[in-house]
């Protein structure tokens, strides 16, 4: 455990997971289009990133010039972040009772009218690319800011992930972190039935990144990580593969290969909600 981090904070990122996950099922009750699985794998990172403080970053001035840039490249599985950006005060909680709504910014794939949304976050495989740019204009800049981007495992089928990995190693972009959530299902099956990434570790390894991997789901890993990575200046761009649960906290989504497009209908969310532990 890293010096001055108590049981006591970690306990806390425990309580944000739960109640997230929790949020994140109330608002899939009102919006079913919602992609459940995928927002409830990542839960933990997206707490981690925020209430864990490795992210620089302002409600109050989301163009911040000196906050951390987050890039969410599966936008679709991020619902959860919702809950937490109404938290931390980008926009008011009620916000969070009108996603999918007439009027509300809170959509079923979410965009940059969202307050503490950077980019579009739609056709997979964009994200890393967009966050290279970021991080390559920055670095040219001499800034300090960091580059976070979050990628679903199933996105990586994508050539132009794979093309901004080959860039960002040939620029040295040490200030570029990737999170894989590593939750090994996509849209139709267990990822080793249809294209197996498998060894993931090693091609980003043959790219000449800086690769480590961790439980996605303990918050003490994922902050002590990650924070080591915020500090990592060697000129490698990073790569943290989190191994996830998809559809996490939801025994019905957990070990169903076709949970990335199932719905759990609205009269089932409350006992759902209390068998969550």
């Amino acid at each position: 455990m890293l010096p001055n981090v108590s049981d006591r904070f970690f306990d806390f990122l425990k309580e944000k997971s739960l109640w997230v996950r929790k949020e994140t099922l109330d608002i899939h009750r009102i919006a079913q289009e919602t992609r459940l699985a995928s927002s409830l794998s990542c839960v933990e990172i997206l707490v981690t990133l925020y209430y864990g403080k490795i992210i620089n970053h302002n409600p109050k001035n989301t163009k911040w010039e000196q906050r951390d840039r987050f890039i969410i490249s599966k936008g679709h599985g991020s619902i959860s972040f919702y809950p937490i950006l109404a938290d931390l005060g980008y926009f008011p909680k009620e916000e969070l009772g009108r996603v999918c709504k007439e009027g509300t910014f809170l959509g079923g794939i979410p965009d940059c009218i969202i307050p503490g949304y950077e980019t579009t976050n739609g056709s997979l495989g964009h994200g890393l690319g967009v966050a290279c740019g970021i991080a390559l204009a920055l670095k040219r800049r001499d800034r300090k800011e960091k580059v976070f981007v979050l990628l679903g495992d199933g996105e990586l089928y994508e050539g132009s992930v794979w093309e901004a990995v080959m860039f960002a190693r040939e620029h040295m972009l040490d200030n570029l972190t990737a999170i894989v959530d590593d939750n090994k299902i996509c849209m139709l099956d267990f990822c080793r039935n249809i294209l197996n990434l498998e060894p993931l570790e090693d091609k980003f390894r043959a790219f000449q990144w800086d690769v480590h991997t961790v439980d996605g789901h303990n918050v003490r890993e994922l902050h002590n990580i990650l924070l080591n990575l915020r500090k990592d200046e060697r000129g490698k761009p990073k790569v943290l593969i989190a191994s996830t649960v998809k559809g996490k906290g939801v025994p019905v989504l957990e070990t169903d290969p076709l949970n990335h497009i199932k719905n759990i209908k609205p009269e089932d969310i409350d006992r759902v909600i209390s068998d969550l532990k």
